[in-house]
C-alpha cells in the first residue's frame, strides 16, 4: 500500500486563473473519473467547510464525507477524507510560463483498516485501486488543464 501518490501538471495560465477553476469544488464532476459530485455543505468553499461526496467505479457508488483543512486562495486547498483519513491536496506554483498544479493523496496517519477490507473487497484491491487512482489523477489535472487554458 502506498501512502502518497502524486502527479502534476504545467498549465498556460497564472495561479489566479487555476484557483477560479479549481477551488469551485461542485466542479470536481467535470474533471475527476472517480468522484461523480461534491458538495460543499453550508456555502462557500472555506477551511473548515465539509463536503458530501458520491463517488463511482463502474457500476459500485459510494458516499464519503471530508473536510476542507487547508484555504489558501491562488496557493493550495486540501481535504481530509473522514472515512478513510486521507488528505487530497491541490498545490499551485507560479511558473515562467503559467502555474505547476500538484495533486497529492497522502495518508499520514495510514489508512484505517475497514477502508482497506472495503477496498480489497469490493474494489479490486488496494494496489490495483492505487493505480487507479493515480491514472485518475492525471486525468483529472488534464481536465483541469484544458478547462482552464480554455477560459
Amino acid at each position: 500500500m502506498t501512502t502518497t501518490l502524486e502527479a502534476t501538471v504545467d498549465i498556460d495560465a497564472t495561479p489566479e486563473q487555476v484557483w477560479t477553476v479549481l477551488s469551485d469544488l461542485k466542479r470536481m464532476p467535470e474533471f475527476s473519473p472517480q468522484c461523480r459530485r461534491m458538495i460543499v455543505l453550508g456555502g462557500a468553499a472555506r477551511e473548515g467547510a465539509r463536503t458530501l461526496n458520491l463517488n463511482r467505479q463502474g457500476w459500485k457508488f459510494w458516499p464519503t464525507t471530508s473536510k476542507i483543512v487547508r484555504f489558501e486562495p491562488n496557493k493550495a486547498i486540501a481535504f481530509r477524507v473522514v472515512e478513510n483519513r486521507t488528505i487530497w491536496s491541490y498545490e499551485l506554483e507560479a511558473t515562467s510560463t503559467g502555474t505547476k498544479v500538484t495533486e497529492l493523496r497522502a495518508a499520514p496517519t495510514g489508512i484505517n483498516k475497514a477502508s482497506n477490507l472495503a477496498v480489497n473487497k469490493l474494489l479490486g484491491g488496494v494496489p490495483q485501486f492505487e493505480v487507479e487512482l493515480l491514472e485518475g489523477m492525471n486525468a483529472t489535472l488534464a481536465k483541469i488543464k484544458e478547462a482552464v487554458e480554455r477560459s
